[in-house]
Parts: C-alpha cells; structure tokens; sequence
C-alpha cells in the first residue's frame, strides 16, 4: 500500500488536478486501484495548499463519470455467455473473476437503476455496476446523471477526509469500509420496504 500511496501522490505531483481525474478514471476501469487511497490523497494535498479541495472533488468526480463509460458500453456489446468468457480470460489480470460481475448484476437486478446511485459508494460494487447498466440498456441519461451524483458524494467524502487527516490520509480505509457497508444495508432495507408497501397496495387492489 505504501508503494501505491508513493505512487499517488508522485501521479498528483507530476500532472495536478488532470492526474486526479486520470487517476479516478483508471479506478473505474481497473477496479482494484482503490479511490480510497486516491482521493484522500488529493484532499491531503489541497491541505498543503497545493490544490482547491473543490477542483479536487470535481476532478475526481469527472474522472469517476468518464471512467463509468467504457464499462457501461462494454455491457452493450456483450451478452453474458461473451462477458463470462472474456473475465475467464482476462479477469485476473485486473484481478477480477466472473463471481464479481454476478455480484454487480445481482445488484442491478434487484435493485434496479437506483443501485447507479447507491452503488458508487459501495466496494466492489462501484465499478462494475455499469457493466449490467449497460447490458439492461440503461437510458445514458439517467445513467450519466445517477453515476454523478453517487460519485460527486463518495469523492467529496473521501477528499474531505483526507483534507482533515492530513498525513494520515492512508487511515481513511480503515473508517470508509463501516460506512460504505452501512450504505450497502440501509440500501437494502429501504428498498425492501418499499417493495413490500406495493405488495400491500397490491394485494388490498
């Protein structure tokens, strides 16, 4: 992690805001980058004065939405018999398996388009959303417009946290990872209370 954080802040050094937004982009493609680590160090650096904290969050955010793109039309071009085969491929080479776009499908399933939204700020779940957005045929409105939203929050959370901690920018994972499930699960009971006011509604029509 050490080398990895090293390795951030050089990427933020060399390029500024552009290198932030690259950065976030390549996170969405390449889940396993974590953003993490990414924008709390672009938070702690706009502590040293060497960015605005804002520009950091709104680079951050662009390089999030950009990044959503190429996954979200990979899911228009491949059905799911294709998408399996080619994470059997390759898959470990980003570190990924095809267990992990089930998860993410599952999600969208039950979900729906709101999991765009929510989804954002959940791990393992972030990135790959936008693959099933992509196979269901999302609008690319909605999809654009719920993927900044989500995005907008989890980078402002994790650049301002880095913003406080200053140096100890590194610990942010360890506070995100209760809330970031904390997400997950009111996701989940919200959703299903909903649902089981329809059933309610549907049953008494």
């Amino acid at each position: 992690m050490t080398h990895l954080s090293d390795w951030v802040l050089l990427m933020m050094d060399k390029l500024g805001l552009f290198g932030v937004a690259l950065m976030m982009f390549l996170e969405n493609v390449f889940p396993p980058i974590p953003s993490e680590l990414i924008m709390p160090a672009a938070g702690f650096a706009a502590a040293m004065g060497r960015m605005e904290l804002w520009l950091v969050i709104a680079a951050g955010t662009a390089g999030s939405v950009i990044g959503a793109l190429p996954l979200y039309y990979l899911g228009t071009l491949l059905d799911e018999q294709r998408l399996f085969a080619l994470m059997d491929k390759y898959g470990k080479y980003l570190l990924l398996t095809r267990d992990d776009i089930i998860k993410a499908q599952s999600w969208f399933d039950r979900y729906g388009n709101s999991v765009i939204f929510f989804g954002r700020m959940i791990p393992a779940i972030r990135s790959l959303i936008s693959i099933p957005a992509g196979m269901a045929r999302m609008p690319m409105l909605p999809f654009l417009l719920l993927t900044t939203l989500g995005s907008a929050i989890w980078s402002a959370l994790l650049a301002y946290a880095g913003f406080v901690l200053g140096a100890n920018y590194q610990k942010v994972a360890d506070y995100i990872a209760p809330i970031s499930s904390a997400v997950g699960w009111i996701v989940g009971v919200a959703l299903l209370f909903i649902i089981l006011i329809r059933l309610k509604k549907f049953l008494k029509n």
